[in-house]
């Protein structure tokens, strides 16, 4: 690009920069300019209308042509509800939705569990921020990048090839053979889910303790002159104390492992029976170009997670009615 060139690019910015800024203050000054009754609303109706465009760019038109792709095949035709027959029909989707549905319970719970009874465990220790701090750390990991360390524990060499997995290592220390750990079925999926688990115990623990430090220390003073041990005390005073930030915990896990994808991606690429929603879903619609299919499995992830976030407001808006 010559310099002239470059210049000339140069003066097209400006020139549509000079003709936006004077495009806003005309529109400001007519909205000055108008009657006090209506200027509050062409105020309001500027200030929404560019959200309100970027709203139905990059969401109400992608959700409408996603919905219309979902009832057609690759070459675009109409098919009807073929692509939803095909996801509950086939093996390999069925093997993809159980995966999912795998996933959604195991990984909320106990993520969850282990959070909270972490969080109890250190609650007004010495070290509790530094404990803390070592159960949150994943968190500050991408999935990708945990799904590569997490690769290098399961990893196996065949032969008497040296092996650099942990768990395979263990196993020779003790004279057994190394195992193919990520081509095992269905071990391999579990073996994911540890990998997200890993993740969000350390969100579940920062939130479940500081819910049980928000439970008034009267009540558990007041549960202890009554003689009970402390898993009655939990169960009692503390459990229904925080059950609110426990709603939100399972939730919001439950959302983020319905929507996996890297982490499956990373370790297997949905190989060997690992293959999860939104892994296949990318796999149909860029890989083997049936971008009918992908979007049917898109509005059925939408769907799963459609009840999660309803379930998740209305009881936000509980608590802040009882507030």
């Amino acid at each position: 690009m010559t310099t002239a060139d470059l210049l000339g690019k140069i003066i097209q910015v400006v020139a549509a920069l000079a003709a936006f800024s004077l495009v806003i203050g005309l529109v400001l000054f007519l909205i000055d300019k108008a009657p006090k009754r209506g200027r509050d609303y062409w105020q309001l109706a500027f200030f929404l209308l560019p959200a309100l465009i970027l709203l139905a760019v990059g969401l109400i038109y992608p959700a409408f042509r996603t919905s219309l792709l979902a009832f057609s095949n690759s070459s675009g035709e109409w098919v009807g509800g073929e692509n939803f027959v095909w996801m509950f029909t086939q093996p390999a989707a069925l093997i993809t939705l159980g995966n999912t549905v795998i996933w959604v319970v195991v990984v909320p719970i106990l993520s969850t569990a282990i959070g909270l009874a972490y969080a109890l465990f250190i609650d007004k220790s010495r070290g509790e921020k530094y404990f803390k701090a070592l159960v949150f750390m994943p968190m500050a990991i991408s999935f990708v990048g945990a799904g590569i360390i997490w690769r290098f524990v399961y990893d196996y060499k065949s032969g008497d090839s040296a092996q650099i997995g942990l768990l395979n290592q263990i196993l020779v220390w003790f004279g057994a053979e190394p195992v193919q750990w990520l081509q095992t079925s269905p071990i391999n999926t579990f073996l994911l889910i540890v990998v997200m688990i890993w993740i969000q115990t350390g969100f579940a623990m920062v939130i479940c303790s500081a819910a049980i430090k928000g439970v008034p220390t009267e009540q558990i003073e007041a549960a202890q002159l009554d003689g009970t041990n402390p898993w009655q005390r939990f169960t009692n005073v503390t459990l229904p104390g925080i059950r609110g930030s426990l709603v939100v915990v399972i939730t919001t896990i439950s959302i983020a492992t319905l929507k996996v994808f890297d982490i499956v991606r990373t370790m297997t690429a949905g190989n060997f029976d690992t293959s999860v929603i939104a892994n296949e879903m990318y796999t149909q619609a860029f890989r083997a170009g049936e971008q009918g299919r992908g979007a049917a499995l898109a509005i059925v992830l939408f769907l799963l997670v459609l009840p999660i976030v309803i379930y998740n407001v209305r009881v936000l808006r509980q608590q802040r009615e009882i507030r």
